[in-house]
């Protein structure tokens, strides 16, 4: 029998390697003659970048950038095996956690960090980029990337502006001669689970802008201050990309990469599945077995596991999941070709013994699938 194993990462606890690793374990402790494929997966969010390293032989770089805030730090992101596909999410540059609940004020952060990554990427001769964009401090509408690739915001008296969000008010030019010259070379993918346009009730500001600690108040200067950039942007650049599915996307970072890097915006696991090849990995299994962390309704829209399902049903090919715990209205999963569910957690346990025997719990749960599988094979 072939079973690939195509799982998440358990957020916080396992990589998607290591997640396959365990699965493989607990099969192969009762099924002998099994032909084991091990596909390390994600959706665009955290854990992205391990796993198309993992899932391809690459490799991580670490890179000094600027948080936020202009602080310097250091972050990853990956180079996958073929030497020219980087991997980035933003999050490791520009992401919410880097900064303390006081300190969050989307007036003052940047993406500038995020356009290091991409910059030093380019530089180790990427062709093509993949961004991942979720979990922002930032509600720039992408200004503090591009100003990092070489692109000046200029005030009505040509002074440069420091490329956050409350400065966007002031912005009266967008000069693109300075860009990095490389950029014109890449093809940049960007993961995006959101269709919000970057203005409007939906929109970055509105919507996005409060959980990155923005006041109402705060949320109506961003709100004018992204309407004019994206005024400038179509004046300048002749793009109008405000309107676009996704635009509103981590601050408006989506808008952001659309008009200064051409961007294409598509949902993360269909990118994901795209560059590891899923489709042709997974050709002759008779078993495929996702997971992530915590399975429930959510499961269904977009995620890893029902990505990987979906993929899977076109082939034909039955598919088990498990994962860390289950939550609300896990059993819509079955909606989207996942034709069984585990869980690792049989008992109550503290947050701590979760981590520290997740690896051991997902190799004992997947030994009883293994037994289900035996006795099924041999039926």
């Amino acid at each position: 029998m072939k079973i690939a194993i195509a799982p998440d990462s358990f957020k916080g606890t396992l990589t998607a390697l290591e997640v396959a690793t365990c699965i493989e374990r607990g099969l192969k402790s009762v099924l002998d003659d099994c032909e084991i494929l091990k596909i390390p997966m994600a959706d665009g969010g955290e854990g992205t970048v391990q796993a198309m390293v993992d899932a391809t032989g690459g490799k991580i770089i670490s890179s000094d950038v600027t948080d936020p805030l202009g602080r310097k730090i250091e972050a990853i992101f990956g180079m996958m095996g073929d030497g020219v596909t980087a991997v980035i999410e933003m999050a490791a540059a520009s992401g919410l956690p880097l900064l303390s609940q006081e300190e969050r004020n989307p007036l003052k952060t940047t993406t500038f960090g995020t356009g290091e990554l991409i910059l030093d990427a380019v530089k180790r001769g990427a062709k093509r980029i993949i961004v991942g964009i979720g979990g922002s401090a930032t509600v720039d509408g992408g200004s503090g990337m591009a100003q990092a690739l070489g692109v000046k915001f200029l005030d009505e008296k040509g002074k440069e502006l420091d490329g956050t969000g409350g400065r966007l008010e002031y912005l009266r030019t967008i000069d693109v001669s300075g860009m990095e010259p490389g950029i014109k070379d890449v093809e940049f993918l960007v993961a995006c689970d959101v269709d919000n346009p970057l203005l409007g009730n939906r929109g970055a500001a509105k919507v996005y802008a409060p959980q990155k600690g923005a006041t109402p108040e705060m949320v109506e200067i961003l709100e004018r201050n992204l309407t004019n950039l994206s005024q400038i942007i179509k004046k300048d650049l002749g793009k109008a990309a405000a309107n676009e599915p996704g635009a509103g996307a981590a601050g408006g970072l989506g808008a952001g990469l659309m008009a200064f890097l051409n961007a294409e915006l598509k949902p993360g696991i269909d990118i994901v599945i795209d560059i590891v090849g899923l489709r042709e990995k997974i050709k002759g299994s008779e078993l495929v077995i996702t997971g992530e962390g915590q399975l429930d309704y959510q499961t269904a829209f977009g995620k890893t596991p029902a990505g990987v399902a979906r993929t899977a049903s076109e082939l034909g090919i039955p598919v088990i999941a498990i994962g860390g715990q289950t939550g609300k209205d896990v059993s819509n999963i079955h909606s989207c070709g996942i034709t069984a569910y585990f869980t690792t957690i049989t008992r109550p346990m503290s947050e701590e013994d979760i981590k520290e025997k997740a690896g051991e719990m997902l190799a004992e749960c997947s030994e009883q699938v293994g037994r289900l599988i035996k006795v099924l094979d041999r039926g």
